[in-house]
């Protein structure tokens, strides 16, 4: 590595680090005056009130990155014009984006930082931060997503599912009512209703059962069996547990798996499609940043007011970010694809950002 990479990065490192506790600090004490009155109001001891606030921290990294970088990069840049650091790195013959090139490597490894930091670190830090403030400061009981009543759903092989109540303790299901029609008829060719059912290695038990089939609106067969272990119910008790959870404290595989079973029980899923995609498409903003702050800083190194570099890199930065949050808002309504939502902001200012770096001056 050459002295000048190792100059870049330590530099980079440096400047990061102190705008990172910098926010941090501001974060929580805009946090503490917003929300200290309604934690005392709810009974929190000093204790709490300090575990409290450092669980928010994960989320407090993840969110303020992005902007962290810009800020870090363009005083970075400002640093280099201003010593004329690089004049001197243009005269010894290596370009401004060259001598950059350790910044996208930087870039590379916050990413997959936060990436890694969002997925183990920020779901169990906003569990426990909603349980310590709910149970522990409030007092209330934890929320119970183990019983549930009146769920309806569509199978996969067009039958919905009724059923009126599930003990996810005991893996039971009352009131049971299974339709399955012909869409191309608009008929119902079979309904089926049974008393109880439970699970039992891997299986469905469906008490007192009736079957009934119907060809041209008319009873053509029907059964009863007081016990059995017959297919007729195409959904795991662990399907029926809706995960009170926010996304925020889900990790990449317990979201995608909810998805799953909100998709089974016929639950609208686009949310948290936008949500998965997001844990992996808002990390890689870190590294989108710096294709908006080389190029600016660069082309503006002759300016005589060095403020207006701040102003338009902080401009784009936040244009970015507002960007992220309404496509998201219109990913959450499905008034486009979810899956888009993630990853449309990331495709068109990547190619932004390619653009002004080959604008950049050399």
């Amino acid at each position: 590595m050459k002295i000048l990479d190792k100059y870049i990065i330590r530099e980079f490192l440096k400047t990061y680090l102190i705008i990172f506790f910098s926010f941090a600090a501001v974060f929580i004490v805009i946090d503490v005056i917003d929300n200290l009155p309604r934690l005392i109001r709810s009974g929190a001891t000093f204790d709490l009130g300090v575990w409290y606030y450092l669980l928010r921290l994960p989320y407090l990294i993840v969110l303020t990155s992005p902007v962290t970088v810009l800020l870090t990069g363009l005083f970075l840049m400002n640093s280099l014009a201003k010593h004329n650091e690089s004049v001197a790195i243009r005269a010894a013959g290596i370009s401004i984006k060259r001598a950059m090139l350790p910044l996208f490597l930087i870039g590379f490894l916050i990413s997959a930082a936060i990436a890694i930091l969002g997925e183990y670190v920020l779901p169990r830090a906003e569990s426990t931060r909603e349980y310590v403030y709910r149970v522990l400061i409030k007092g209330e009981q934890p929320e119970d997503n183990m019983l549930k009543a009146r769920i309806h759903y569509q199978g996969k092989e067009n039958d919905f599912y009724y059923f009126g109540f599930f003990d996810g303790y005991k893996n039971t299901l009352r009131v049971i009512d299974i339709t399955r029609t012909d869409f191309g008829t608009n008929q119902i060719i079979e309904h089926t209703t049974a008393s109880s059912a439970f699970w039992d290695k891997d299986k469905w038990i469906l008490q007192d059962l009736e079957t009934r089939k119907f060809k041209d609106g008319k009873q053509i067969a029907w059964q009863y069996y007081a016990s059995t272990d017959l297919p007729f119910i195409d959904v795991h008790p662990r399907d029926f547990i809706r995960i009170t959870k926010k996304t925020l404290a889900l990790n990449f595989f317990e979201l995608k798996d909810y998805i799953s079973r909100l998709e089974k029980v016929g639950d609208d899923a686009s949310p948290e499609i936008v949500d998965l995609h997001m844990k992996i498409a808002f990390p890689l903003t870190n590294l989108i940043v710096i294709f908006f702050f080389i190029p600016i800083a660069t082309t503006s190194v002759r300016s005589k007011g060095r403020g207006w570099i701040f102003m338009l890199g902080l401009a784009v930065c936040f244009i970015y970010l507002i960007t992220v949050r309404i496509i998201q808002s219109l990913g959450y309504a499905s008034v486009i694809p979810p899956i888009w939502a993630a990853w449309l902001p990331n495709i068109g200012f990547t190619f932004l950002g390619f653009f002004f770096l080959k604008k950049a001056e050399i």
